[in-house]
């Protein structure tokens, strides 16, 4: 009985502090899915990642605020960022879950993980140079430390693998990850593949959460293997 009156209590803890989010009040009153889409905005104003006229893939697209941040992002100055109409660019948006439909936005369903979804994005793609990659994909978590970390690097190095497959040499791959085992690592790999590497907790991140976002700007050349002739 203790532990349902704890589970009771966290639980109504965590829907005044919802209700009372500043952040979830201002996705009801613009009109956004979610709260998350003030992260994409916080990190696309401090870097200016997102431009009229782009390709952007988003991957862990459901329920879709990123993708409408992006659409009224490619929207004509006229229309003020409207939620329909004209579209100034191409988005590509990918989840495991269902996804309801925003205007201009091509959807895939399916697991990113699974080579015949990602034969789908790439067709959808259709060899074009792609500007942004944006990426807020979690796993479900297990609680167990070592199997999430393992998990959460996975997706991101799928990510980053796409990333460097289909992005323009100046393009950018924005990452939700999270501080904790395995984050040194998937830092040292954006380093590895971008000129420029970003950690940025967005003031739309909550502070008890321990997401982050790590943003690489700019493809490095790949390393040759080595010739190994005299």
């Amino acid at each position: 009985m203790k532990v349902k009156s704890k589970s009771k209590k966290v639980n109504k803890q965590w829907l005044y502090d919802h209700l009372n989010d500043p952040y979830v009040k201002l996705a009801q009153k613009e009109g956004y899915r979610a709260r998350a889409a003030y992260k994409l905005k916080e990190i696309d104003e401090e870097l200016k990642l997102i431009r009229p006229g782009q390709l952007v893939v988003d991957l862990g697209a459901t329920p879709g605020a990123w993708s409408q941040y992006l659409r009224r992002k490619f929207a004509p100055k006229e229309a003020g960022g409207a939620a329909a109409g004209d579209l100034n660019g191409t988005i590509i948006a990918l989840d495991i879950l269902d996804f309801e439909p925003i205007e201009g936005v091509t959807f895939i369903q399916g697991d990113f993980r699974e080579d015949s979804v990602l034969r789908q994005l790439e067709e959808q793609v259709a060899g074009r140079p792609v500007d942004v990659v944006v990426s807020d994909m979690a796993p479900n978590l297990s609680g167990i430390e070592s199997s999430d970390s393992a998990r959460i690097a996975h997706l991101i190095e799928l990510a980053v693998e796409f990333a460097q497959n289909h992005l323009t040499p100046r393009g950018a791959l924005v990452c939700k990850v999270f501080h904790g085992s395995g984050y040194s690592q998937l830092v040292k790999l954006f380093k590895e593949r971008f000129k420029v590497v970003k950690p940025i907790k967005p003031k739309a991140s909550r502070d008890k959460s321990a997401e982050t976002f790590l943003v690489g700007i700019g493809l490095k050349a790949p390393v040759l293997p080595a010739d190994n002739e005299e």
